[in-house]
């Protein structure tokens, strides 16, 4: 049999045309959820929405997950009713970002709406705009048909009230001050304690079957903060950043301290230089414990391969949820991680 020229260059053209193709169309991963701490019904919310559709986009993904955990009130560290400030109020911080081209899209300190990270997402998508804070966040919301809510809760009443009655102590001041009118007595924490049970954060990762990722963050902030303050989750390069082409971090913890470095953006960086998602995660948190050894925090990064790790100092535990797979909330996986 006869082969002619022009069919003997076919096989060199054709390896030709795949070695220019992008990455994520010669080598599809497996659409992958991740998020701080076992909230693993919002693993579940975001991941069904993933999977929904190849096309699905991973932005939409975690503002399902975090949505849920707003809607849920995880822990009271997530969504309205929890962390009341030194004023009894509770308000929102939220952000999401997307990792083709780092578009982001937080509000700051958002009051009487709940959907914070559905409003995060209309930031994004509606502005040319990455931040809205306070009380004209709270209009943009409005304007846009959102409903004006009470975000106090029982919970977060009582918490108040029992923070108040004790003179407002713990709080966030250098000398810790009392409410009382009386001075300190003895050697007072100035800061409310940073713990697996008072942890501000759900930090969320989503890749697409594609490659596309997203990440999204939801905080009510810290409990007893000084009216105003704002935390790391919608800060970008703080609570989450991520870039397609490298992969994803984000953080959980004492935002206060946290913030200061960066540790989301230092963890992509990291993996960018070739660094594990784990060996990230932990090379961003020891930045901060070099000069904060007491300060309570984790970050959990995965690569754009799906590969995924994480690190925390300062917790009692630290776990991360992860589905990759099924479709059931039973389907979830809990992931302890090694101190």
């Amino acid at each position: 049999m006869k082969t002619s020229h022009n069919s003997v260059m076919v096989a060199p053209l054709l390896l030709l045309q795949l070695l220019s193709l992008p990455t994520a169309v010669l080598a599809k991963t497996k659409p992958l959820i991740v998020n701080t701490w076992p909230f693993t019904d919002a693993t579940y919310a975001a991941y069904k929405t993933l999977v929904s559709s190849p096309k699905s986009d991973p932005i939409d993904a975690v503002v399902a997950g975090c949505s849920k955990s707003e809607e849920l009130q995880n822990d009271f560290t997530v969504g309205w009713g929890g962390s009341p400030d030194a004023n009894g109020e509770t308000t929102l911080d939220a952000l999401v970002m997307q990792g083709s081209d780092q578009n982001t899209g937080a509000v700051l300190g958002l009051r009487g709406i709940k959907p914070a990270t559905q409003v995060a997402r209309d930031v994004l998508r509606l502005t040319k705009h990455s931040l809205l804070s306070g009380n004209l966040a709270t209009d943009f919301a409005v304007s846009l048909g959102y409903k004006m809510e009470d975000l106090t809760s029982e919970h977060s009443r009582n918490q108040h009230e029992e923070w108040v009655e004790a003179g407002c102590v713990p709080n966030f001041w250098v000398d810790g001050r009392t409410c009382n009118g009386s001075a300190p007595t003895g050697k007072l924490s100035s800061r409310s304690p940073f713990n697996e049970h008072n942890h501000d954060t759900i930090g969320q990762i989503a890749l697409q079957s594609d490659g596309k990722m997203a990440v999204g963050m939801s905080s009510n902030g810290a409990t007893h903060k000084i009216p105003g303050r704002v935390g790391d989750a919608p800060i970008p390069g703080a609570g989450g950043y991520v870039d397609d082409k490298v992969g994803a971090c984000v953080a959980t913890g004492d935002g206060d301290i946290m913030m200061r470095y960066l540790p989301s953006f230092q963890g992509v960086d990291l993996m960018r230089r070739g660094s594990s998602p784990r060996g990230a995660a932990q090379a961003a948190i020891k930045k901060i414990a070099k000069v904060y050894p007491n300060f309570a925090g984790a970050v959990v990064c995965v690569h754009k391969s799906g590969k995924h790790g994480a690190a925390y100092q300062g917790f009692g535990w630290f776990s991360y949820s992860l589905q990759d797979s099924g479709n059931s909330v039973e389907d979830v996986k809990v992931i302890s991680v090694e101190a």
